[in-house]
């Protein structure tokens, strides 16, 4: 058997999740944490998103594929391995999975949400996870936008360069954009989403609800696959992974 980590973590201070040689990773973290419980070199983890520099997340999940019995029960897992991480990356479920399970096939969809504080002036305490936009964001607008991209589309406008995907078509389940007092949250579930995707939606929407972009030309964009016609890509810090699902 296999176990499955549900995995909380502010990616301020991290190159991303994968293991790299630029800095610190999530997953080096992670795997050090492993190692002191389980033994080194006794597993192996694989994530089921490959977050970038600067994003966070709430329900990542890292799939441990275990060489030999674990010592530790899966219920006691979670406790064991907090106590040997930094504080800023927690481990917040733990469960069994048959050895055929896979992260990254298995999954069914994932959930982003993406954060805008949208004030005159900016807030420090909300730096580490929200974009900043001063002017203001007509949030009907943007929402009469994201209707455009449920469903099934070539993505590729929306997808930044250097991916090596065999296909840019994607399917959003829901796009939805709020506003509670100064935040904006643009919250996406779909099947799979391409290098930078959400960070070009939320940066398209931008574009909506600060008058660049009419709420009637997505669709044009979304057929163009032209990623010039499609908004900038927003900073990291706004975006953070919820959770997926198996």
């Amino acid at each position: 058997m296999g176990i499955l980590l549900t995995i909380a973590y502010d990616g301020t201070d991290y190159c991303g999740w994968q293991i790299q040689k630029n800095g610190p990773a999530v997953q080096q973290v992670v795997e050090t944490a492993l190692g002191r419980a389980f033994g080194h070199g006794d597993f192996a983890l694989l994530g089921a998103s490959r977050t970038d520099a600067g994003v966070h997340a709430l329900g990542q999940r890292g799939h441990v594929v275990l060489r030999r019995p674990c010592r530790v029960p899966t219920e006691k897992l979670a406790q064991v391995v907090n106590s040997r991480l930094p504080r800023n990356v927690r481990i917040m479920a733990a469960a069994a999975v048959p050895d055929t399970f896979h992260p990254i096939n298995d999954c069914i969809s994932k959930t982003y949400c993406y954060k805008i504080y949208n004030a005159a002036h900016s807030n420090p305490l909300e730096a580490r996870y929200a974009a900043f936009v001063p002017a203001p964001l007509d949030i009907a607008e943007m929402a009469g936008a994201a209707a455009f991209f449920v469903g099934e589309h070539d993505f590729a406008a929306f997808c930044a360069s250097g991916s090596s995907v065999k296909t840019t078509v994607r399917r959003i389940f829901s796009l939805n954009v709020i506003k509670t007092g100064d935040t904006v949250e643009i919250t996406v579930a779909g099947n799979g989403f391409l290098y930078n995707m959400v960070r070009i939606l939320a940066g398209t929407l931008a574009d909506v609800g600060l008058g660049k972009t009419a709420a009637a030309n997505i669709p044009a964009i979304i057929h163009s696959r032209d990623r010039s016609r499609a908004g900038k890509t927003m900073p990291p810090q706004g975006l953070t992974l919820l959770e997926v699902v198996y």
